[in-house]
């Protein structure tokens, strides 16, 4: 097969798609979104047959832990993706939205206007409800996008798809406004990267070396997130019980998602108090503690490496280190982070104030778990993915980054000398 061609079949496909979403009046494209929730929650029970499937073939291959979570469909997860639906259709509609417009000496009037992106291409690992999330955001901005999921979740994703095509073409979209690639098979991967010509921009959203494969073998434009080594700084001016139930969400409530704790800082002059209850609330949970020298000096922990401190565990692991002051923490997340997320815990509005405004990773929380860096929680209704690189979007990246701007000019019959 010649997968490059069939992939300028469907790029065609694609691109006359694309113009007709993003002509839609936003009711439309507000309306299909709507149908689309009301069609998940109606084929719940064929989609739990459809992961069923999927959680069998993982289970066969030995599959546990994170991965295994994330792959898994129930009841509940079904309906957070149609609330996720209708939550975006709630949202203003991004398209055509007028910025800055200001008057020139010459009475040219000058303004930018947000339009779609175009086709948008999303490649993904395990979670299927990545699968209604880009969708939903897609149609939003008044894009097209290609979907392309794992197969440990192909039949999953499948009916996910079907259900939503379905819906969007009753609301009056093209079927089309929803794709995907043909086959699981990595060729097929290639051949839609290789599609600069069809798409405008592709996400991956996934390990890290699936990140790294898509970037290196890209010719079209990639929004990074490579890992997210998340980290929790506990000041000296924290308050105790804060901070142990803060932690212990960051790290226990999920510990298989990119915005769940990696490390943990905590001040030397309150280490000796703290570590302790929470090392103990760690163990009740099953988490394996790696630290320091100060820290093993403290608690029961095994010796943390240098790669402690770069990994992404998505696991029950926790790296730990004891420092001696806030720039020693804002240090360590500059030389170990991901600037994915940092959270400071501290009833010091100083020190606060400048971990929020010093550490540049993509969310800086102060008080509260880097559970909370997620498109749904920030108020997105649900996300494409998070970007770690700074061109065009940062962090959780909802229906607004989605678009482009152009410039409109009005003009009363200005011509230029």
């Amino acid at each position: 097969m010649n997968h490059d061609h069939e992939m300028a079949v469907l790029g065609q496909r694609a691109r006359r798609a694309a113009r007709e979403v993003a002509r839609a009046p936003g009711r439309v494209r507000d309306a299909a979104l709507l149908a689309m929730a009301d069609a998940l929650e109606a084929a719940t029970n064929d989609l739990l047959v459809a992961n069923a499937r999927d959680l069998e073939a993982a289970d066969n291959r030995g599959v546990t832990g994170a991965l295994r979570d994330r792959l898994k469909l129930d009841a509940a997860r079904v309906a957070a993706m149609a609330a996720g639906l209708r939550e975006v259709a709630a949202q203003p509609d991004p398209v055509g939205e007028v910025l800055g417009e200001r008057v020139r000496p010459n009475g040219l009037r000058v303004a930018q206007m947000r339009i779609p992106l175009g086709v948008i291409g999303i490649v993904y690992e395990a979670r299927p409800n990545v699968t209604a999330d880009a969708a939903a955001l897609c149609i939003k901005s008044g894009n097209v996008v290609f979907l392309r999921g794992g197969s440990e979740a192909q039949h999953s994703n499948a009916a996910i798809l079907a259900v939503l095509r379905d819906a969007a073409a009753s609301a009056g979209l093209p079927q089309d406004a929803l794709m995907a690639l043909p086959s699981t098979d990595r060729q097929w991967i290639l051949a839609m990267l290789h599609a600069d010509k069809y798409l405008d921009l592709v996400i991956p959203r996934g390990g890290e070396a699936l990140i790294r494969f898509v970037t290196e073998n890209a010719r079209v434009p990639v929004i990074q997130h490579y890992k997210g080594v998340c980290h929790v700084f506990v000041d000296r001016a924290a308050d105790p019980e804060k901070a142990l139930a803060i932690c212990y969400n960051a790290k226990v409530q999920r510990p298989g998602v990119c915005n769940a704790m990696e490390t943990l800082l905590v001040h030397e002059e309150i280490a000796a108090d703290f570590l302790p209850p929470m090392a103990a609330r760690f163990a009740d949970a099953g988490v394996e503690l790696r630290g320091c020298e100060a820290t093993r000096a403290i608690i029961d922990a095994q010796p943390a490496t240098e790669d402690d401190y770069h990994a992404e565990y998505l696991d029950l692991v926790l790296a730990i280190r004891v420092v001696p002051d806030l720039d020693a923490a804002m240090d360590h997340i500059a030389t170990y982070g991901s600037n994915h997320t940092e959270s400071i815990v501290s009833e010091n509005y100083s020190t606060v104030q400048r971990f929020l405004e010093e550490v540049p990773s993509s969310v800086v929380i102060a008080n509260a778990s880097t559970r909370f860096a997620d498109g749904g929680q920030l108020g997105l209704g649900a996300e494409i993915g998070i970007s770690t690189s700074r061109l065009h979007a940062y962090g959780p990246m909802g229906a607004v980054d989605l678009t482009t701007r152009k410039y409109v000019l009005r003009g009363t019959g200005q011509t230029r000398n």
